[in-house]
């Protein structure tokens, strides 16, 4: 991953608001949640929601797909993982002692 294609993620997720529209994905898996849905779960108004799952999905943190009137979104946990794994592998120097304790 990219340098700033990671700080464009971190950056995207360096919103309270974003955080938790990302940690409710997660668990949905590839059935994602009708943005409806999740406006309701996470007590946030629809323009609002629609603002953060913008950034989001720019960051390529989420993904959505239409079916008939709803717009369903999923986490991107392919692009989560490349995340995670640059900054516990590249940010560690190489060494592999630093990556084992924060994955503890």
């Amino acid at each position: 991953m990219e340098q700033v294609r990671a700080v464009q993620a971190l950056s995207a997720l360096a919103h309270g608001t974003r955080l938790e529209i990302v940690r409710a994905l997660v668990p949905c898996g590839a059935a994602g949640l009708a943005a409806g849905v999740l406006a309701e779960r996470l007590g946030v108004a629809a323009p609002a929601l629609s603002f953060h799952l913008g950034a989001l999905e720019a960051a390529g943190l989420v993904g959505s797909r239409r079916e008939g009137r709803k717009v369903i979104y999923r986490a991107d946990c392919a692009m989560l993982g490349r995340l995670v794994g640059y900054l516990l592998d590249d940010c560690c120097g190489g060494d592999a002692g630093v990556g084992a304790c924060l994955r503890d």
